[in-house]
């Protein structure tokens, strides 16, 4: 009844004991590890194993390949958002909300909802080769510098929206960074200037697709990455939403 398990994109190890998780079919397992004997370190994925509550290998409900997502409600503490998967499920609620909102553009948009940037930025690069746009932007979650014994960065929770100045796959074109502040300062909308040192963004695909576009990523900043509590501000991600409508609503001259 103990099922040995592997990552599909970022798990960080310290995170899951005691997890619940659940299968496509409703099975719901207990992430547990073997006996720790040295509690200084942290065990690796392959130390780790999910209780589905099975007696045996014969009465076991799941199978090679299965898949499973983890098991953890969405709560709202004020304006403060936790849930498991905001990265990236909040940048596809800034798409959504961009859309409904943009009422006319003169641009050809195409709103792209990518899969497997976790394991390799795949849909994006994918999209991005048969669309061959002209300029892309990314929505994507960032890391903050708000929380005790952050690396160093100048984001944080609940001062705005992220504009992407580099990463550690990509440097955003800087003429369409200038041309998001630009849009954010005339629209009166808080943004903060996003430098992470490592990670990237499906905006890296994008920018090398074909012979090039201008790549750049708007970012909510987002607490616990990779954990099953990432938290991000309603405000930010309000604000996320304001930007990128300002951003297609207008022209884009870089």
């Amino acid at each position: 009844g103990f099922a040995r398990f592997t990552n599909i994109g970022g798990i960080l190890p310290h995170t899951l004991l005691g997890n619940r998780v659940r299968f496509a079919d409703g099975t719901v397992g207990v992430i547990h590890s073997d006996r720790i004997k040295d509690r200084s370190k942290v065990y690796g994925l392959d130390k780790h194993f999910i209780d589905v509550g099975a007696s045996s290998r014969k009465d076991c409900p799941i199978g090679v390949g299965d898949a499973v997502g983890f098991l953890r409600p969405f709560h709202a503490n004020g304006k403060r958002l936790t849930a498991k998967s905001m990265d990236d499920r909040i940048g596809c609620v800034v798409a959504i909300e961009a859309l409904k909102r943009l009422k006319k553009s003169p641009h050809d948009v195409y709103f792209v909802f990518s899969v497997q940037e976790e394991v390799g930025t795949r849909g994006a690069e994918a999209a991005a080769n048969g669309i061959d746009p002209d300029v892309g932007i990314s929505l994507d979650v960032t890391l903050t510098g708000d929380v005790p014994e952050a690396n160093p960065m100048a984001v944080s929770l609940g001062e705005g929206t992220a504009i992407k100045v580099k990463d550690a796959g990509m440097i955003a074109h800087a003429g369409l960074v200038r041309l998001m502040r630009k849009r954010a300062e005339d629209a009166q909308i808080p943004y903060q200037l996003e430098v992470l040192t490592g990670g990237t963004t499906d905006a890296r695909p994008i920018q090398i697709s074909n012979a090039g576009s201008a790549a750049g990523c708007i970012s909510i900043p987002c607490r616990y990455v990779h954990s099953q509590s990432e938290t991000v501000d309603a405000d930010d991600v309000e604000n996320s939403i304001k930007l990128l409508v300002e951003i297609l609503a207008n022209e884009i001259d870089l």
